[in-house]
C-alpha cells in the first residue's frame, strides 16, 4: 500500500506541475495585454496598437451594450439609442485612449460592481425590471376579472329586462281575455328598467377605465423610475470609483492595508522580514483567497437581508401567477355559460255553470260548459354574458422579466462574498497604473510595520 501511494505521488506531482506550466503559458499573453494597456504612455509601438486595439475594444462593447440597454430595458426609439450609443461609444474609445486616469477609471468600475455600490446598482436595476413587467400584468388581468364582472352583469340585466318584458307582453296579449271572464293578468315593472341597467353599466365601465388608468400609470411610473435609478447609480459607480482613485493617488495610508508582492521584496532588501513573521490583525494578505471570521460573519449578516428581497420578489411573482390563474378561470367560466332557451306557455280556459246548487245537493260534479279559450306562447333566451361585450384575454406572466431580477438578485448575492476580493482587486488595477504611487504607498506601509513592531 505504500509502495503505491509512493507511486502515485510522484504522478500527481508531475501533472500539477504540467497543468500549473499550461495554465502559465495561457495567461501570459493576457497579462502582457494587460501590462500594455496599463502603461500611462506606450513605450513602443507595439503598445501603442495593443492599446488602441483594446480601448477601440472596450468602446465597441460600450457601444452595443448601452444600444441593447437603452432599448429593451429602457424602451427608447431605435434612432435616439442608436445615436446616444454611438456617442457614447466615440467618447469612450476618446476617453480610454488620451487619459490614462480614465482608463484606470474605466477599469476599476468592473470590481466596484462587487461593492456595496455596485450591489445597490444591481439591486434597484432587479426590483425595476420586476415592477415593470410584474405590476402592469397584475392590474390587466384584475382589469381581465372586472370585464368578466361587467359582461355577467350586462348580460344578467339584459335577460332580466328581457324576461320582464316577455311576461308584459303575456299580460297584454291575455288582457281582453281575462276581461271578458271579469279576471285580468297583470304583470308591473316598478321603475325604470333601462336607466338602471345603464347605471350598472356605467359603473363597471368607469372601474374598468380605472383599473386601465391605474395599468398605464404603474407602467410608466416603473418605466421613469428604472430611467432614473439605473441613471443615478451608473454616476454613483463611477463616482465612487473616481472617489477611490483620488484617495489611492493622495493619502497614502487609505486601503494600505494589503501584505503584497512588493512589500515582501522591499522587506527582504531591508532584511526585515521579522515584521511580518507575526504580522497585525490589520495586515491582509492580498494573495490569500480565505477569508477572516468578521469577514464571514459580515457576509452572512448581508447575506440575510438579501435574502428577505429574494422572498418579497418570490412572492411578487407568485402573487403575479395566482392572478393570471383566477382571471383565466373567470374568463373560461364566462366564456362556458350556457344560452338558456325559455319558452312560456300560457293557457286561460273559462266556463260557467247554471244552477250548479241542484247537483252539489246529490253529491255530484255541477256540469260546465266552456265559455273561452285562449292559449298563447312565448319564446326567449336567457343569455348571462351579453353578446357585445368583448372578454378580455388573461394575460400569462412572463418568464423573461423574473429570471432576470432573480438573477441580478442572485448575482447580488454574489457581490457580497466578492466584496473583500472587490476591493483587492481594486488595489492592485490602481497598483498597476500607477507604479511610482504604489512604491510610494509601499514605503509607508513599511514605516507602519515599524512602527507597530516597535511599539510591541
Amino acid at each position: 500500500m505504500q509502495g503505491l501511494h509512493g507511486a502515485a505521488e510522484p504522478l500527481f506531482r508531475t501533472w500539477w506541475r504540467f497543468w500549473h506550466l499550461g495554465l502559465c503559458r495561457a495567461l501570459a499573453p493576457l497579462q502582457a495585454a494587460w501590462d500594455d494597456f496599463s502603461q500611462p504612455v506606450p513605450a513602443s509601438c507595439g503598445q501603442l496598437l495593443t492599446q488602441l486595439l483594446l480601448c477601440a475594444s472596450l468602446a465597441a462593447a460600450a457601444t452595443g451594450l448601452t444600444h441593447h440597454w437603452l432599448m429593451s430595458s429602457l424602451l427608447f426609439p431605435p434612432g435616439p439609442s442608436a445615436m446616444v450609443a454611438t456617442v457614447c461609444g466615440l467618447l469612450v474609445f476618446l476617453g480610454l485612449g488620451l487619459v490614462p486616469p480614465v482608463r484606470c477609471l474605466f477599469v476599476l468600475s468592473v470590481p466596484t460592481l462587487g461593492t456595496e455600490q455596485g450591489r445597490r446598482l444591481l439591486l434597484s436595476y432587479s426590483a425595476a425590471t420586476l415592477a415593470i413587467a410584474v405590476v402592469p400584468n397584475i392590474l390587466a388581468n384584475v382589469g381581465a376579472a372586472g370585464q368578466v364582472l361587467r359582461c355577467v352583469t350586462e348580460g344578467s340585466l339584459e335577460s332580466l329586462l328581457n324576461t320582464t318584458h316577455q311576461l308584459h307582453a303575456a299580460s297584454e296579449a291575455l288582457g281582453p281575455t281575462g276581461q271578458a271572464g271579469s279576471r285580468r293578468l297583470t304583470f308591473e315593472t316598478l321603475g325604470n328598467g333601462s336607466a338602471f341597467r345603464l347605471h350598472m353599466l356605467g359603473v363597471t365601465q368607469q372601474i374598468l377605465e380605472d383599473f386601465s388608468g391605474l395599468e398605464s400609470l404603474a407602467r410608466a411610473a416603473a418605466l421613469g423610475m428604472q430611467r432614473v435609478v439605473t441613471g443615478l447609480f451608473m454616476l454613483g459607480l463611477l463616482a465612487e470609483s473616481a472617489w477611490y482613485l483620488h484617495r489611492y493617488l493622495t493619502d497614502l495610508g487609505f486601503d494600505n492595508i494589503y501584505a503584497t508582492q512588493q512589500l515582501a521584496q522591499r522587506l527582504a532588501q531591508a532584511q526585515a522580514t521579522h515584521l511580518v513573521a507575526c504580522p497585525p490583525a490589520w495586515l491582509l494578505q492580498a494573495a490569500r483567497l480565505r477569508l477572516s471570521q468578521e469577514e464571514l460573519l459580515s457576509c452572512l449578516l448581508r447575506l440575510g437581508l438579501l435574502t428577505l428581497l429574494l422572498v418579497a420578489m418570490a412572492v411578487t411573482v407568485a402573487t403575479d401567477h395566482v392572478a393570471f390563474l383566477l382571471a383565466q378561470a373567470a374568463v373560461d367560466w364566462a366564456q362556458k355559460l350556457p344560452t338558456v332557451p325559455i319558452t312560456l306557455t300560457v293557457k286561460y280556459d273559462a266556463a260557467y255553470t247554471v244552477l250548479g246548487f241542484i247537483p252539489f245537493l246529490f253529491n255530484q260534479p255541477p256540469p260546465q260548459s266552456p265559455f273561452l279559450s285562449a292559449q298563447r306562447s312565448f319564446q326567449w333566451e336567457l343569455r348571462l354574458t351579453a353578446a357585445g361585450c368583448r372578454l378580455l384575454p388573461a394575460r400569462r406572466p412572463g418568464a423573461a422579466a423574473p429570471l432576470t431580477a432573480g438573477a441580478l438578485q442572485l448575482l447580488a448575492c454574489a457581490t457580497v462574498l466578492l466584496d473583500t476580493y472587490a476591493r483587492r482587486l481594486r488595489h492592485a488595477i490602481a497598483a498597476s497604473f500607477f507604479a511610482a504611487q504604489e512604491a510610494r504607498r509601499v514605503r509607508h506601509l513599511h514605516a507602519r510595520l515599524q512602527r507597530s513592531y516597535d511599539r510591541h
